[in-house]
């Protein structure tokens, strides 16, 4: 082939350190929009952005040049740094230390959106710990150490 192609969509998922509820209403949108231009910045698209005080999804559409890894990398780094600068009051802001990356397919792309636009809905009845066990069981991700599944 003369040119490379790609159709990359990752599903990433991460929270607050120890699961702090910072992200509040009144500013998530902030938040999930600056999420989403640092994506714009590295020639990535953030299909959709959402979340809840403790935790962000993020369905990003990523040129193969970026691993998952760096991805969540700048999400993560580039939205902390933009956080502490913009709330002062944050000061004590973190992400955890991990994250969790999620192929998914073009063809169930609507229902990852549709499941991140419900996010609030969703954690009315199902805490992030089980959701978040829930996502890694789906994709057949073996828990090889339950002390570094939630920090």
């Amino acid at each position: 082939m003369a040119t490379t192609f790609s159709s990359l969509f990752y599903h990433f998922v991460f929270s607050t350190k120890h699961r702090k509820r910072f992200i509040h209403r009144d500013l998530e949108d902030r938040v999930w929009s600056y999420v989403g231009g640092i994506a714009r910045k590295r020639e990535s698209k953030a299909i959709q952005i959402g979340g809840i005080e403790d935790h962000l999804h993020a369905l990003i559409m990523a040129p193969p040049k970026y691993s998952p890894s760096e991805i969540a990398q700048f999400l993560k780094g580039e939205s902390s740094k933009w956080i502490h600068e913009e709330f002062s009051d944050l000061s004590l802001f973190r992400w955890q230390d991990g994250f969790s990356a999620f192929s998914v397919s073009k063809s169930i792309v609507p229902r990852v959106v549709e499941y991140i636009r419900n996010q609030r809905q969703h954690h009315e009845g199902v805490s992030f710990e089980d959701e978040y066990r829930e996502l890694l069981r789906l994709h057949e991700v073996e828990i090889k150490d339950e002390r570094y599944l939630m920090d």
